[in-house]
């Protein structure tokens, strides 16, 4: 018997075996007419009823990329949202067209809120799309990522003036309670961790982390050509990040990619205390004698962080290790951004202004740098407090 999907087409048991299994399946899809004035039907076939609605996904996907007169009118959202980011691809870095394809394959693709048509889509159907997500357990900080992804697709539809309103903009999302995590080392914290990872294998790549705030990403991408020696410097041009590649027909496998940074306030100068200078060369030393150990084993490349092999370290390793030291040392642990948020609270406690530190940190806005301003002048005040009842202690 044929079954039928919303707008997927026709899918059918070919054949079936003597035991009454499927061994074949079928789809029909209405692909035009044929000069006669009959309809001109694609047929599809595989073994398995998940693999041809697939295959029958795949290629109307494909029929939408390549037709200059898409059906505005009765366009699914899911259908144009994939016209969209596919239209999008090349300008988009690697990183954030997996954000945008997660969207769309996670809680587009195969939802009910994916076949309803772009112009009918409303913000009540956003809402019970998120009221049902959260149903799930996703949490409201992802459906706040999610909003926001779409929203940016179906502005495009407003200026196509396919949609007059964007219902990304209307919808009420679920609040976002923020819990108190602990995110920076005290500094006799940060004087204990210095101490604890002396003869580590990351021991330089905390203490660069410590002292230049630079984001993971941006250490495990910083090459030797990045440092002058001479003026005591780091110039910040690229980053590196283990993502998902997409091909055309969007077969994905992971790979460590370099890229630019994410906006032009990332790509910036950091100075760097005189005491790391000699460090920095002792650690280029024992790279170049690695290089001479193994011979044609290893690597060669310019990044200053990298294994025995001359291999860029696994951006996982650095995260895990911290944790595992702060935890043999009694500290509550921090994620590895954490040091970055250290370095702009030892750089506030010492009176460094945050448009400074913005600059430094390579924060786009000012907001962000200033969210940790506040925390440290808290934490200030209550010293303040703490001060004055000890002088007045009557």
């Amino acid at each position: 018997m044929a079954r039928r999907a919303n707008g997927e087409g026709c899918i059918y048991k070919k054949k079936v075996d003597s035991n009454g299994k499927c061994t074949l399946w079928g789809a029909n899809i209405m692909i035009g007419y044929k000069a006669d004035g009959k309809k001109n039907i694609k047929i599809i076939y595989g073994k398995t009823q998940k693999e041809v609605k697939q295959k029958l996904e795949d290629y109307k996907r494909e029929m939408l990329l390549n037709t200059y007169s898409v059906d505005h009118d009765n366009i699914s959202l899911a259908d144009y949202y994939y016209t969209w980011l596919m239209d999008k691809k090349p300008s988009y870095k690697a990183t954030s067209f997996k954000d945008y394809e997660t969207v769309y394959r996670l809680y587009l693709k195969n939802r009910p809120i994916g076949n309803i048509k772009l112009k009918k889509l409303s913000q009540m159907d956003l809402k019970k799309q998120y009221r049902d997500l959260m149903k799930e357990g996703t949490t409201p900080h992802t459906i706040h990522r999610i909003n926001t992804k779409l929203k940016v697709c179906l502005n495009t539809a407003i200026r196509e003036e396919i949609i007059i309103k964007n219902p990304c903009s209307l919808v009420e999302l679920p609040k976002i309670t923020r819990t108190k995590k602990r995110e920076v080392l005290t500094a006799a914290e940060q004087t204990r961790l210095i101490e604890a990872i002396q003869g580590h294998k990351l021991e330089l790549l905390y203490i660069v982390a410590l002292a230049t705030g630079m984001r993971l990403g941006e250490i495990l991408g910083l090459k030797w050509q990045a440092i002058d020696f001479t003026n005591n410097t780091i110039e910040v041009t690229n980053t590196v990040q283990k993502t998902y590649i997409f091909d055309d027909s969007m077969n994905k496998k992971i790979k460590t990619i370099e890229q630019t940074p994410k906006t032009e306030n990332g790509t910036r100068s950091i100075p760097l205390p005189v005491s790391l200078i000699p460090r920095l060369r002792s650690h280029r030393k024992t790279q170049l004698e690695n290089k001479l150990k193994y011979g044609q084993s290893y690597n060669i490349s310019d990044y200053v962080f990298t294994d025995e092999l001359g291999r860029i370290i696994d951006n996982k390793k650095p995260n895990r290790n911290l944790q595992t030291i702060l935890k043999k040392l009694g500290i509550e642990p921090i994620k590895f951004h954490g040091l970055r948020k250290t370095y702009a609270t030892r750089l506030f406690e010492n009176g460094v202004p945050p448009k400074t530190v913005q600059t430094l940190l390579g924060h786009a806005d000012i907001q962000t740098t200033l969210n940790i301003y506040t925390e440290v002048m808290d934490t200030e005040k209550q010293k303040a407090v703490d001060t004055l009842n000890n002088i007045f202690n009557f």
